[in-house]
């Protein structure tokens, strides 16, 4: 089946660029079940996508021309082949919200910069929000057209069924699901006429050419204003500090007032933090299904993430429900031995990735085991050999699109990514501490910094391991 998608694809490629194939690489898996390959030709880079639900496949084809047309930073779809599930889309590149959060390097978790990020995003906003929502056709949206009460009780059995079970919180089940009933009506109380994107989270924006883009929305349907800014502000890894998600908030507050003169803040805030926490329970019920029942590990690093927001939530908010057995639940989640250790018992692999010039020999290994793996990237496309090139590293934006373009370096990744994917995996088993994985070439500044940078990518996100990476001979560079 394989060989048939990536088949498909380039054949679907082919016909509506009239250019050849030159490069269909697998993009590294995330939470659903959709498989990506980015496509290379001459002139041409885009993604294509796999997906056997027919069904969504529809909802986000609809979705993405309404929202682009109303106005709104999404994917547009080039392409598709709705008999065999697959479809081609613009490509954003790879920096998501996520990607951009962890790659600063200030002291401070959230600066200047990440702020203007979200306000950014919060701009946007209104126009996906409200504008998106008027005359879109919501019977078009999958699985349901709205999130109602059906909706909201998918999402607490989630939480109930794919977290709770699983790490084992005690529960009393009449009791729980007449809290579940209480908070579902009184949210029901909230307006629900928007257009609700379902699934805001930070690897759903994406930051291409100095723009903000928002994708993976074919979840979206007719909802309340306050899920997706809950969804936004109380994403459990992008752990933004309880002081920004304030200003955040009024931020939020002050641009819809000052767009829409009908928008009522104390009307949205009453509900506000009741969304709040059905939107963590769903996204722990998902890091659950993924993570305990899938055997996902990336997904189980945000549990502890996770549990620290719910109780930042529960030692701050008061919502105008009794939910005593609820936040009984809560308060064991948060009191959980076993997720307390999380990090310690799933944190404990660290990897080493280093890049060299062979010039200076291989890096030792001072974790003490004397393993891994040593890649020589010296006999790969050369970005050295040219004089434009010699003045940046494979860091560099002109050093990355040279690379990005050489089979012979994209098939090296693929080789790469596949061998330290199984040994990470086995060590994870095994109990191991330490995998050291070197990238040597001449000089130490283009193909092996590229190599290592791109495993490095793979890794983190895949796996809940320590990362740490060096390059030798630029830090040498550096101290000269």
């Amino acid at each position: 089946m394989k060989a048939d998608i990536t088949q498909w694809i380039s054949e679907l490629f082919e016909t509506w660029s009239g250019e050849k194939v030159h490069s269909l690489d697998p993009l590294p898996e995330s939470g659903s079940y959709r498989r990506y390959y980015r496509i290379k030709s001459e002139h041409k880079t885009v993604l294509g996508a796999f997906n056997t639900d027919l069904r969504e496949n529809e909802a986000f084809f609809y979705l993405a021309k309404h929202l682009r047309k109303a106005g709104n930073k999404v994917p547009e779809v080039y392409s598709v082949d709705r008999e065999k599930g697959i479809y081609l889309l613009e490509d954003l590149g790879d920096v998501t919200l996520l990607d951009h959060i962890q790659q600063q390097t200030s002291v401070e978790a959230f600066g200047k910069s990440l702020s203007d990020v979200y306000h950014r995003i919060i701009d946007a906003m209104p126009c996906l929000q409200i504008k998106s929502g008027k005359n879109l056709d919501f019977k078009r949206c999958y699985p349901r057209p709205e999130f109602e009460y059906q909706s909201m009780h998918w999402d607490l059995n989630y939480f109930k069924y794919c977290f709770l079970k699983p790490m084992k919180i005690g529960f009393d089940e009449q009791e729980l699901e007449d809290d579940f009933v209480r908070l579902i009506k009184f949210l029901l109380e909230a307006d629900r006429e928007s257009f609700m994107f379902r699934d805001f989270q930070s690897r759903n924006i994406m930051l291409h050419n100095d723009e903000i883009y928002f994708i993976d929305f074919q979840g979206g349907r007719k909802g309340p204003l306050q899920y997706d800014l809950a969804s936004l502000l109380f994403e459990a890894k992008t752990s933004i500090p309880a002081s920004e998600r304030l200003s955040l908030l009024g931020y939020y507050l002050a641009v819809f007032q000052k767009t829409y003169l009908s928008f009522d803040p104390d009307k949205f805030m009453r509900y506000f933090y009741g969304f709040v926490f059905m939107r963590l329970m769903q996204a722990m019920g998902a890091y659950g299904f993924r993570g305990y029942i899938e055997r996902k590990p990336l997904f189980l690093q945000s549990v502890p993430l996770a549990a620290k927001t719910l109780e930042w939530l529960v030692n701050n908010v008061s919502l105008p429900v009794n939910l005593p057995s609820l936040f009984k639940v809560f308060n064991s989640v948060i009191e959980s031995k076993e997720i307390k250790e999380f990090n310690v018992i799933y944190k404990t692999l660290t990897v080493s990735i280093n890049s060299f010039s062979y010039k200076s020999g291989i890096p030792a290994d001072h974790s003490g085991h004397n393993g891994g793996f040593v890649f020589d990237c010296r006999y790969l496309s050369n970005p050295g050999r040219y004089e434009e090139f010699k003045d940046f590293t494979g860091k560099d934006t002109p050093v990355i699109k040279f690379l990005d373009d050489k089979e012979d370096m994209q098939e090296f990744i693929s080789h790469v990514t596949g061998l330290v994917d199984q040994a990470i995996s086995v060590y994870k088993q095994r109990g191991f501490t330490s995998l050291v994985v070197n990238f040597g070439c001449t000089g130490g500044q283009h193909r092996s910094v590229y190599a290592a940078e791109k495993v490095q990518s793979f890794i983190r996100h895949k796996y809940p391991v320590n990362v740490v990476m060096r390059h030798r001979e630029l830090e040498k560079r550096d101290l000269t």
